[in-house]
């Protein structure tokens, strides 16, 4: 069964009304800079239920990242949480303690970065950091803690276990040691898992089996994902629901049937235009034009106006979040799908 089907398979079992897992409430990210007050995270909501994958999506410097930071409580000065609540299984994570957030950071909460060198050490072996993430969180044996982590690898499809433990990072491929982060991500069976566009740097075989494994573990653990990219496509085959982020607000958010089939915002319909695979052989690719404004000096009203060919006046001010069918809604005063146009 190809991703795309299997997909829509995993949809039409899930319970849209699930209690989600993850809460996030008009959330904002400021950073403080001696050059003023950056924005990077304005208003943003959303939710995502058990054993749902949400994919959040963006041009570089819209916050996808820097909201995945800041639900983890990872934001350092000089930016922080300046408002809104992160709301995991009912409890603000905004609230918590730095003792409170570490009891559940790499335990029921895990991320997976870019760089696979972010999580893991270069000059300790696979085993040794494995061991450690385990009984960071688990009172058991350090043959205990080896036994699941060679049991953890399998589950991501890494050949010959035993050998990989006894790797050093630097002896595995880009591939294999993005497999062996995710594996560290998952060796707590986490609730809530944010994933930094992880596979961006692997080519495409590989990022197909490594989307095609994280979908499965996902489906069959129950757990919930956010999937931060660029990639549209990867976002098409792997995700439930997608929020697309412009400027440090989500602008369209609903299932992926609704957003990438039937696209509401003019900027969702740019990136969905933009794809090479929707440009006929020969002709000029399509792109947004202009630039995404500078977050220190943001334009009053809708910031993506000075971009946009719908734009009126109406559009100095600030567009409202606004559901325009079940479970999809956008901030545009100009809704619509682009024939409609």
């Amino acid at each position: 069964m190809s991703l795309p089907e299997r997909n829509a398979a995993a949809m039409s079992t899930q319970a849209p009304t699930q209690t989600p897992t993850l809460e996030v409430r008009n959330l904002c990210t400021s950073f403080y800079t001696r050059a003023g007050v950056l924005p990077a995270v304005r208003d943003v909501s959303l939710r995502v239920a058990p054993g749902r994958i949400l994919g959040l999506v963006g041009e570089s410097g819209s916050g996808k990242s820097v909201t995945g930071f800041s639900i983890l409580g990872l934001v350092d000065a000089p930016g922080r949480i300046s408002g809104g609540q992160v709301l995991f299984k009912g409890r603000d994570l905004t609230q918590l303690s730095a003792a409170g957030l570490r009891e559940l950071q790499g335990n029921r909460i895990a991320m997976i970065f870019q760089d696979p060198m972010m999580t893991l050490n270069p000059v300790l072996r696979v085993d040794t950091q494995m061991i450690e993430a385990v009984r960071a969180h688990r009172t058991v044996s350090k043959r205990e803690a080896r036994a699941h982590a060679g049991r953890t690898l399998a589950l991501m499809g890494i050949p010959s276990p035993e050998e990989r433990l006894r790797a050093y990072p630097h002896q595995l491929s880009g591939g294999m040691r993005q497999r062996v982060a995710i594996a560290i991500a998952l060796l707590h069976a986490p609730d809530l898992i944010i994933a930094d566009e992880p596979t961006t740097a692997l080519d495409v075989t590989i990022q197909a089996q490594i989307l095609s494994e994280v979908q499965k573990l996902v489906r069959e653990q129950g757990t919930s994902l956010i999937w931060i990219t660029h990639d549209l496509s990867v976002v098409a085959g792997l995700a439930d629901d997608v929020a697309v982020m412009y400027a440090g607000r989500i602008v369209e958010q609903g299932s992926v049937a609704d957003v990438l089939d039937r696209p509401q915002h003019p900027y969702t319909q740019g990136l969905i235009d933009s794809l090479p695979s929707r440009n006929k052989r020969g002709q000029r690719l399509r792109q947004i034009p202009g630039m995404a404004p500078d977050l220190l000096s943001m334009p009053t009203g809708c910031a993506f106006a000075a971009r946009c060919s719908r734009a009126t006046s109406v559009c100095a001010q600030e567009p409202p979040e606004r559901e325009i069918a079940p479970g999809q809604t956008v901030r545009c005063f100009h809704p619509g799908a682009a024939d409609a146009q």
